[in-house]
């Protein structure tokens, strides 16, 4: 805004801003970081923070608002800037949110699953009592800055995490990003999502995956922010994943726990007749060619019906159940019986 810019010119108060950066993303891009600050003449801090699954609880909530007070944040004008993964976007998010009742946060995501995921819509949370994201809230950004470039430095094992989520759009919501993923899966992992030239058969393949996956999830968010209606699409992959994800921390990633509950439900829909068999095994496959995992030893049936028992508390009393009836389209049910997916599971096993 031309006249927020001149206002900030003409004030005699110095800029400054208090920045989050996760620890690995600070050894990374730390020093352009400061240097970027320093040139713009603004005052700064810069807290490193390690942001994991393990860390993030109201702990590390409650650091960050110590240095926030000692720094004297102004609660309108300063926006606290989060720069890293879902975890640490997650965090800064709730601590922005508790921090005089709501100061303004910016989200810079670094890896491929906040890129698509966590930079999008208004969640924040901490773990608790063993539970993922049990405490938060819906505090918006007051602005996403996505930057592409940041995920070059990422391990490839991070990219196919990323690929989950998006899989989950296009498995919901769009047959021609599934498309995209199908063709151009192994091309995105070995580029890293970065626009290369020269690549003939993929045009920008990377853009079109992210700008798709983003649309999509901004549709199903925006009308829905608060999570009034329960009936959400993008809860599909998160009915057993929640669970898995925190019984065998730190063995799973977020996108690979996600798409384990996905492989399941994909056989779920294939027992329901929502399926066929070509359509099963082509997103198995579309799975596999992303490099994502499509079933764990952790994954039991007693873990899968407790985690749809959790399911019922939170949800209604209904199990919302996300479930694809063909390649891009889908549907939820609250009538699946146990019998089904008990057979779902003894298929998904024996494959």
């Amino acid at each position: 805004d031309p006249q927020q810019v001149e206002l900030a010119a003409a004030s005699k108060r110095k800029l400054r801003r208090f920045i989050v950066i996760d620890e690995v993303v600070d050894k990374l891009y730390g020093s352009k970081v400061r240097e970027y600050f320093e040139e713009n003449n603004v005052q700064h801090k810069i807290l490193a923070l390690p942001t994991t699954e393990e860390t993030k609880s109201m702990d590390l909530v409650l650091n960050i608002l110590h240095e926030v007070q000692n720094f004297s944040l102004d609660r309108r004008t300063e926006p606290i800037i989060a720069i890293g993964g879902g975890v640490c976007l997650d965090i800064v998010g709730l601590a922005a949110s508790l921090y005089r009742r709501r100061t303004p946060y910016i989200r810079v995501p670094t890896t491929l699953l906040s890129y698509v995921d966590a930079s999008v819509g208004a969640k924040n949370g901490v773990n608790f009592l063993q539970c993922k994201n049990k405490l938060g809230g819906y505090t918006p950004p007051v602005a996403s800055f996505l930057d592409r470039s940041f995920i070059q430095s990422i391990p490839r094992r991070h990219i196919s995490n990323g690929l989950g989520e998006i899989l989950k759009m296009a498995l919901m919501k769009h047959k021609g990003l599934f498309d995209l993923l199908k063709n151009h899966g192994k091309y995105l992992l070995d580029t890293k999502f970065q626009s290369c030239n020269g690549f003939a058969g993929h045009g920008d393949a990377a853009l079109q995956t992210t700008r798709i996956a983003i649309e999509t999830m901004l549709e199903e968010l925006a009308p829905n922010l608060w999570e009034d209606d329960l009936d959400r699409l993008v809860d599909f992959g998160h009915l057993i994943s929640p669970e898995l994800e925190m019984r065998v921390l730190p063995s799973l990633m977020h996108g690979e726990a996600v798409n384990i509950d996905m492989a399941f439900m994909t056989y779920v829909a294939h027992a329901r007749g929502l399926l066929d068999a070509e359509e099963k095994e082509q997103i198995l496959q579309c799975m596999r060619g992303l490099e994502l995992p499509v079933w764990h030893s952790g994954c039991s049936w007693a873990l899968i019906q407790r985690a749809l028992r959790e399911r019922l508390k939170h949800s209604g009393g209904q199990p919302r159940m996300p479930l694809p009836t063909g390649l891009g389209v889908a549907e939820i049910f609250n009538d699946t019986s146990e019998e089904t997916l008990e057979r779902a599971y003894e298929l998904w096993v024996r494959d």
